[in-house]
């Protein structure tokens, strides 16, 4: 009977810490993930510079549009900033420089411009970066939100205080539809 017990004892223990050591796997790879949208936005933020750098030099482009970029990434720069602030300025970003991008196209001469073509080329590549970092992140928060929302890691969950991470979403501004006729008739 002793030995039963002790088998029960040890079979447990065993489950325990499959599921513990489950769930510091799923958290360490959400934080992974979030990491990895960091250096693309990094990366987002050293070309910003080069690019508002060749649109000054071939355009009269509106100097609030550049200033509110620059001031954007200037607050990137500190360092000082927690994820959602980071994710919060990402989107304020990108919706100045995709503005910029539009602009963009009502000059020919900077359009023909080769510097202009590869930053342009660079930060499409870029904001594809972006992009599958955040379906990682976001396939990596479900899988550890399951993992912690689904019996039994609820209940070491609870233990643990694991609280669930959100994801990421798409902004009104961002989930509406682009019209051609518009963008050809600005």
């Amino acid at each position: 009977m002793l030995i039963i017990v002790f088998i029960v004892i040890v079979l447990i223990a065993i489950i325990g810490i499959s599921f513990y050591n489950s769930l510091i796997a799923k958290r360490n790879q959400v934080s992974n993930a979030f990491s990895s949208i960091d250096v693309m936005l990094k990366k987002r933020y050293e070309l910003i510079p080069n690019l508002v750098e060749t649109v000054k030099q071939y355009t009269k482009y509106e100097e609030g549009t550049l200033t509110k970029i620059t001031a954007l990434r200037s607050k990137v720069e500190t360092g000082q900033l927690s994820n959602q602030e980071k994710i919060e300025l990402d989107k304020q970003i990108g919706t100045a420089v995709n503005g910029m991008m539009l602009t963009v196209e009502n000059y020919p001469d900077l359009k023909a411009n080769q510097n202009f073509l590869n930053l342009q080329s660079t930060w499409t590549e870029s904001e594809e970066q972006i992009a599958a970092a955040r379906r990682n992140y976001n396939a990596s928060v479900t899988v550890y939100n399951n993992g912690i929302m689904m019996f039994p890691g609820s209940i070491f969950a609870g233990m643990l205080n694991y609280q669930p991470f959100p994801v990421l979403e798409n902004t009104v501004e961002e989930r509406k539809n682009i019209s051609a006729k518009d963008l050809f008739n600005n």
